[in-house]
């Protein structure tokens, strides 16, 4: 019985087996994994962009430079449209993004018992969370789990191949109960306007301080933005959004503790997610796309990238849950 066997066991079964992994699927190399991801962000950004930029346009918020000068109220609405638009709709697209940029296959209806444990696990701690019960999938990978989705209540579960092979039957159910905790949180919701915030920031401080630059400082007296509005609002972009990003993260990391203890409080016990820190402490967790990175269960913080991570290191994250914080 699958019950009286590791996880590892009963998934090597599994993936032997004639299921939705069988020996005919079709494999990909890393290489065109990673290539199918580029080319969906890069075609997703630029769909986001001629969005807003349509947008901006019928809204007449795009001219706030003018022969009069600088309009800020008109600089405020293009802020907030790019700041704001851009999150929202990759929250609104994570789900199928995170689906078809990992291969992710949903298993809520499949009779398989590795597929009914998982969906069971996910069913009964969302039920205790108090959340919808979300889409549940399997995608094959390095160990690791992300949940995604713009509302609470239609969110996406899934779980790596990796994960269960690399755990014991309760570490995995710890992991599933952390996602299950992000989206009880509103995690997805949070970051999105954090990071919302934080882009509306960027567009208006770059853009008015470039117009000082051009005007003031480098007396521009012609008609248009000059040279020097040009170069310092594309220079501001950059720093200003890697500032913006070392913000970002830190929540980020933030809420990576809250689901920590979110999920020992469904597992009824600090000890089951421990361990799985633990074990996370020694695997590769590999890659995830950037849409779904922020929600994973594990990263490789290190040297000043840590400032930059969405994950605290695993031994801060122990810690914490050890001392109750």
């Amino acid at each position: 019985m699958a019950g009286t066997r590791s996880v590892a066991e009963v998934l090597n079964a599994w993936l032997a087996g004639p299921i939705c992994f069988r020996q005919h699927r079709l494999r990909v190399t890393c290489l065109a994994i990673a290539m199918k991801r580029v080319l969906l962000f890069l075609l997703t950004n630029l769909a986001v962009m001629l969005v807003l930029g349509i947008a901006s346009r019928l809204l007449g918020v795009d001219r706030f430079l003018s022969a009069n000068g600088l309009n800020l109220g008109a600089l405020l609405g293009f802020a907030l449209l790019m700041g704001f638009g851009g999150a929202t709709i990759s929250l609104l697209m994570s789900k199928p993004m995170a689906k078809w940029s990992t291969g992710a296959v949903v298993i809520n209806d499949s009779p398989e018992a590795m597929h009914r444990w998982i969906v069971g696990t996910v069913a009964n701690f969302s039920q205790r969370a108090g959340i919808g019960m979300p889409e549940v999938a399997l995608y094959e990978g390095e160990p690791n789990a992300f949940a995604t989705g713009a509302f609470k209540n239609s969110a996406l579960v899934a779980v790596s191949t990796g994960l269960l092979q690399s755990m014991s039957r309760e570490e995995v159910e710890a992991v599933i109960g952390h996602e299950v905790a992000h989206v009880a949180n509103g995690d997805m919701v949070t970051m999105t306007l954090i990071q919302g915030v934080m882009n509306t920031f960027v567009v208006f401080l770059s853009r008015a301080i470039g117009y000082f630059v051009d005007r003031v400082l480098l007396k521009n007296d012609r008609e248009g933005p000059g040279i020097g509005y040009m170069v310092t609002s594309v220079i501001l972009d950059m720093v200003l959004g890697v500032l913006a990003a070392v913000i970002v993260a830190w929540f980020s990391r933030q809420r990576e503790f809250r689901a920590d203890a979110g999920a020992a409080e469904l597992m009824g016990s600090k000890q089951p997610m421990m361990r799985a820190l633990a074990r996370l402490g020694g695997l590769d967790p590999g890659d995830l796309p950037q849409s779904v990175a922020t929600m994973g269960i594990s990263g490789r913080p290190s040297g000043l990238l840590a400032l930059l991570s969405s994950h605290p290191p695993i031994e801060e994250r122990i810690r914490a849950l050890r001392d109750g914080r």
